[in-house]
């Protein structure tokens, strides 16, 4: 019911306005008045916005997800997590050396007070693969620049480069993640790390293989990763299975350093397909307020592979149980906004 609609109810709107109060509400914008927070139900964004990052500047949440509706990388903003504007184009030209149409996964990084890094996935023309490229933006909603001459990472011999992740670690020094798509050619799909420059433009020194598909529940594959440091440790968040699968599902490992050694949690996957969404995986993490929250996507139960809504965002609370992460989802009931 809308405001308008109890403002036309009149004496009829008065006694269904207090019923609300006293049962509550069931939709994102109601009120629990047991405690006087507001409330939100899953998913936030509803339409296809697929691998989603966010970072906080200021009092504004920029989210940014793999290209929809013609552009190359959404950007969404919001106060609260919850409510999303609509989409612009984070990166409105794509640089000489890369093909429109699969620039998936991007993820930014704030560099300095007025510099802003991205790092996405591309088409790269001359490799025919999938390439990671970086641009930089004096604002974190863009618009973003790649002057380079050629791709950051390809490793086109092995399948290509996907799902770049920046990483900065509490000793100031810079990280960058990624997945071979192995997958794409049939051979093993490796969760690789190296370290950037402080300018983030450049990698220094050499690769890293952290973790490739090891048991059943990852499939043939294993993607989308991102560091995050809690109570010291070093974790290693990842996706893995085919993502246009139920199967598909998140898990994480724990590691001695940004290059490894790293070890799978026993307790794997640690957010997996329910009644109320498919495929739920290709998370990031974000903190407000002293709470972690995951972000990632999901499909509605049934409708796998469709475009129509496609792959939903979804925001549910991680806890810490014996410094291990807890996911409270997937969640489809109304729960506490951030």
């Amino acid at each position: 019911m809308t405001a308008g609609n109890l403002r036309r109810g009149g004496a009829a709107a008065m006694v269904i306005t207090a019923a609300l109060l006293v049962g509550g509400c069931a939709d994102d914008e109601s009120i629990d008045t047991s405690s006087g927070s507001r409330m939100f139900t899953n998913p936030i964004v509803q339409t296809d916005a697929p691998d989603p990052q966010a970072i906080q500047v200021g009092d504004t949440w920029y989210l940014f997800h793999t290209n929809a509706d013609g552009r190359n990388v959404p950007v969404r903003t919001s106060s609260n997590l919850v409510d999303w504007s609509e989409a612009e184009d984070a990166l409105p030209t794509l640089p000489d050396w890369a093909d429109a149409g699969k620039t998936w996964a991007p993820e930014v990084i704030q560099l300095g007070p007025d510099r802003f890094a991205l790092y996405y996935t591309v088409a790269g023309r001359e490799s025919g693969r999938q390439c990671v490229g970086r641009a930089v933006a004096s604002a974190p909603q863009g618009p973003y620049s790649d002057d380079a001459d050629g791709p950051l990472i390809c490793q086109a011999d092995l399948g290509g480069a996907i799902d770049a992740s920046p990483f900065r670690d509490t000793d100031g020094s810079l990280w960058l993640l990624w997945k071979n798509d192995g997958n794409a050619i049939g051979v093993d799909t490796w969760l690789w790390s190296q370290r950037l420059a402080d300018d983030g433009l450049t990698l220094v020194g050499e690769p890293t293989k952290l973790l490739k598909q090891t048991e059943p529940w990852e499939g043939t594959l294993i993607e989308g990763p991102f560091f995050h440091r809690q109570d010291g440790r070093l974790l290693l968040f990842f996706a893995a299975n085919a993502y246009d699968r139920a199967e598909y599902a998140e898990g994480y490992a724990v590691c001695e350093s940004p290059t490894g050694p790293c070890v799978k949690a026993a307790e794997n996957p640690i957010l997996k397909s329910t009644e109320a969404a498919s495929g739920p995986g290709h998370a990031s993490m974000v903190v407000k307020d002293g709470r972690t929250w995951l972000l990632y996507h999901a499909w509605p139960p049934g409708q796998e592979g469709s475009t129509d809504p496609g792959r939903q965002v979804w925001l549910d609370e991680v806890t810490w149980v014996d410094g291990k992460p807890v996911v409270k989802g997937p969640t489809a009931t109304s729960q506490p906004r951030p």
